[in-house]
């Protein structure tokens, strides 16, 4: 049993270095918790004008759910898919078995950008299947009434919320909602008390469940919730992630998720023999190579909470 619990995910710096050559803010995985739902990476790049290249690279048993707040992005995968996406909009790439894909800034020269990156780990009953990749322009919207100030608002970009449902295509049981509350404005926001929740303050202030956070925070709530308090004084823009607690143990290392040591080694044996199985990216002469194993076996990441 998880219970109730109120802490913060503070987000650490990470160079991605090479050929993508920008520094992003990680919050998840963190040491002590791997997943949030089936929710088991998430960062953010930007802001910051940059010239945004990312070359061809692999991914298997996971989703990649890209959420642009400034700025435009050119995505290209192996399935022949190649889709510009701005603010509103959802990139969601499913890796299955196996996809690579590039991500570009649009332009040559460097342009204000700021997304969220997420992803979203695979159950067994998808995890060996075929790659897939949606482009959705139309999300449903939910007002939230005020418990004082005016009304909130909530994007569902992924699964459900407060009787909403995003018409991307899921595997678990999940959530992941933007949500937009007014200066001045209390709200109680909707949560399953059987799923466990995050709340990151993306932009301006917050404070949820009687906690402030500060920018880039995420606050783990755990589960046995059917609601949380939150208000801002000026404004604050905020993502809500959560779903039903992933139970498998997984294996993550660089752009894979797996279950064991062998299976990430396959993975990357296959990545540098360039494999049918990742296929390749259009447009493409570079690509990432991968980093080399470790000298010791890969371990799945326990939750400690």
């Amino acid at each position: 049993m998880i219970g109730q619990h109120r802490l913060i995910l503070e987000p650490r710096e990470v160079p991605l270095g090479g050929v993508r050559g920008m520094n992003v803010l990680r919050a998840l995985p963190h040491r002590n918790l791997p997943t949030i739902g089936a929710w088991c990476f998430l960062d953010r790049f930007g802001p910051a004008d940059t010239r945004m290249r990312v070359e061809p690279h692999p991914h298997i048993g996971l989703q990649t759910v890209t959420w642009p707040l400034v700025g435009e992005i050119r995505h290209r995968d192996s399935l022949g898919s190649d889709a510009d996406l701005r603010r509103g909009q959802l990139n969601l790439m499913t890796a299955g078995n196996g996809i690579s894909h590039s991500e570009y800034s649009i332009g040559e020269e460097p342009i204000p950008l700021d997304a969220l990156q997420f992803w979203v780990v695979l159950p067994e009953s998808a995890r060996h299947g075929a790659a897939g990749f949606e482009r959705h322009t139309a999300l449903p919207g939910v007002t939230l009434p005020a418990a004082d100030g005016a009304d909130a608002a909530a994007t569902v970009v992924l699964g459900e919320f407060a009787g909403a449902t995003s018409p991307a295509t899921v595997h678990t049981p999940i959530v992941g909602a933007e949500i937009v509350v007014p200066a001045g404005t209390t709200v109680h926001l909707p949560l399953r008390a059987d799923w466990e929740h995050g709340i990151m303050l993306v932009e301006g202030a917050a404070t949820v469940a009687e906690h402030p956070l500060a920018l880039n925070d995420t606050l783990y709530l755990g589960d046995s919730r059917e609601s949380v308090e939150v208000s801002s004084a000026e404004g604050a823009l905020l993502f809500l992630l959560g779903g039903e607690p992933f139970e498998d143990e997984i294996v993550m290392w660089w752009n894979f998720a797996g279950r064991t040591h062998d299976e990430i080694a396959v993975a990357r044996a296959d990545w540098e023999a360039a494999s049918a199985r990742f296929g390749e990216v259009e447009g493409h002469d570079v690509r990432i190579p991968a980093p080399p194993l470790p000298d010791v076996r890969l371990m799945p990441r326990g939750r400690r909470i």
